[in-house]
Formats: C-alpha cells, sequence, structure tokens
C-alpha cells in the first residue's frame, strides 16, 4: 500500500535531518535546532508543495475551519510533544522518556477512533502487538529510573500531544481536499511550518534572543537540515493522509526501533561524552541534546 512505501521513504529522510540538526544544538540549544526544521524547512516546502499542484491542476482545495482548526492543532501540539519529551529527559533520563512516549502510539490510533478512522480487529492486533514489542525494546533499566513518576507523567503528556498531532494532521489533509491526498498532505506542511516558525520564532525572540542569532548564523548548515526535515514532513503527512495515524505511527515507530537494536550499545539512549555536545552540557547540568527528539514529522 502506498501509504507504507510514503512512510518507509520519510523514515531514512528523517535520520538524515537529525544528523543534519544535531550539530546546530551548540549556542543555538535544543530549541534552536527545532526553529531550523520549521524556518530552513519552509521553503523547501513551498517548492514541493509548488511541484506537485503543478502536477494537480484539478484540485479543489476547501480552506475550511475544520482544515485549519486541525493543521492549528497539530503543529501547536507537535512543538508541545517536544516540550514535553524535553523536559521528561531533563528529569528522568532518555530512557523513561523514550519508553513513556511511546504511549503515543495506542493513544493515536484511539484519538483516531474517535474521529472516525475506525480500525479492523487486524489493525488493533497490530497495535497492541507493536506498542507491547517497543515497550519491551524501550524498558528502562533499573539504574536509569531517576525521577521516573514525574518524567513519566511527561512522557505520557508527549505521547498524547503526538498523538493529538498525527491525527490533526491527518484531518488537515482530509479536510483541504480528500480527492488528491498528496496535494492535501503538502499545502498542511506549508501551513503548520509557517505556523510553526511564526510562533516559535516570537518565542525565542523574546525569551532567547541569542538562540536566535546562532540560527542565523548557522544558515549554510541549516539548510540541509531544513530540505530533509522537509522531504520527510512531506512524505509523513502524505501517508496520514492515506491511512489513519495509528497505523502510520506504528510502521514508523517499528522502523525506528529496529535501527536502535541495529546500533551499538553505547549509542542506544547513552551518548558518548566525546562525540555530543549536547551530552556533556547535560552533564554539567546546562541542558542536553534535544535536536534528535523532535520527531514529530
Amino acid at each position: 500500500m502506498l501509504w507504507i512505501v510514503l512512510t518507509l521513504i520519510a523514515a531514512p529522510l528523517q535520520v538524515a535531518r537529525n544528523a543534519a540538526q544535531r550539530g546546530l544544538v551548540g549556542d543555538a540549544g535544543p530549541w534552536g535546532a527545532t526553529l531550523v526544521r520549521f524556518l530552513f524547512g519552509l521553503p523547501f516546502s513551498i517548492l514541493i508543495f509548488a511541484a506537485v499542484a503543478a502536477f494537480t491542476p484539478d484540485a479543489a482545495p476547501g480552506l475550511s475551519w475544520r482544515f485549519w482548526t486541525s493543521v492549528g492543532f497539530g503543529a501547536v501540539s507537535q512543538v508541545a510533544a517536544t516540550g514535553f519529551l524535553l523536559m521528561a529527559m531533563h528529569r528522568s533520563g532518555f530512557a523513561v522518556a523514550t519508553v513513556l512516549q511511546q504511549s503515543s502510539l495506542p493513544l493515536a490510533a484511539v484519538m483516531g477512533l474517535a474521529l472516525g478512522d475506525a480500525l479492523s480487529v487486524q489493525a488493533w492486533i497490530g497495535v497492541a502487538v507493536a506498542s507491547a514489542g517497543l515497550a519491551v525494546v524501550s524498558w528502562p533499566r533499573r539504574d536509569q529510573t531517576h525521577h521516573a513518576f514525574v518524567g513519566g507523567l511527561l512522557g505520557l503528556a508527549a505521547g498524547a500531544a503526538f498523538a493529538v498531532s498525527f491525527n490533526g494532521y491527518r484531518q488537515a489533509g482530509l479536510a483541504l481536499d480528500p480527492a488528491h491526498p498528496i496535494y492535501s498532505a503538502t499545502a498542511a506542511v506549508v501551513i503548520a511550518q509557517a505556523l510553526q516558525t511564526v510562533g516559535l520564532g516570537l518565542i525565542l525572540a523574546l525569551t532567547r534572543p541569542q538562540a536566535i542569532r546562532a540560527v542565523a548564523t548557522s544558515w549554510r548548515q541549516s539548510l540541509g537540515a531544513g530540505f530533509f526535515g522537509s522531504a520527510a514532513s512531506a512524505f509523513w503527512f502524505g501517508a496520514l493522509a492515506l491511512a489513519p495515524a495509528g497505523p502510520v505511527r506504528a510502521v514508523r515507530l517499528d522502523r525506528d526501533a529496529g535501527r536502535r537494536r541495529r546500533r551499538p550499545a553505547a549509542v542506544q539512549g547513552t551518548p558518548q561524552p566525546s562525540r555530543h555536545r549536547g551530552w556533556r552540557a547535560h552533564r554539567r547540568g546546562r541542558g542536553f541534546d534535544g535536536a534528535r527528539l523532535t520527531s514529530g514529522s
């Protein structure tokens, strides 16, 4: 099915985006690096949408209140989910935050059901099995559960916010032009990234202007992160326009879990201090490398 192909293509693009984004943490901090994916991704998203629109001359977009509400909820909840995840990591570390934010999979399926995305019995079994498998793969060791209660609550909040985001983007695609899902998906990417750029940019300009300056001075490197991020988002949104959020999230997380199992133990949630500046900052109490956590889309 096409949505599975789109999801699988999006995964390596997201890895490439995270690799480019991780090197930007430095003075920009995790939120500045998060802004990069929206700010520098927006021009590429516009170009992608323009190309799709050129090949979809019969598209008839309907900019209804349902579309604006859905894409707005999706954009805001994606940024909120990133914030909750960063706070969960700060409280309890990578392991606890990761396992609890995986709750986005069953929550996305349940929220989708409430919005009219009925899944088959086989799909619900798949969601349950994938959720259990991800919990087993990501379950933290006893020595990784420092302040687990507060961190767990924040991780659950991140999972819920991600679930809202996935379903918001799906509903936005369905509301705009259900007959042309790829057109709707790429248009929704443009609107969402514009909202996120303006919102997060204003917040950082008021609270951390040095992050804005750091982002501006690293524009060459940021272009790579922006390109890969916009391409990944286009494929994610396309998949969500074709299939309910639960199955799309399941394929995405299973792919991520498989990649973690193939990685050396030294980089599975325990970054090597000599290689990750953000992790060294965390050890000194000044923050951590949150760029790779901005997974939403």
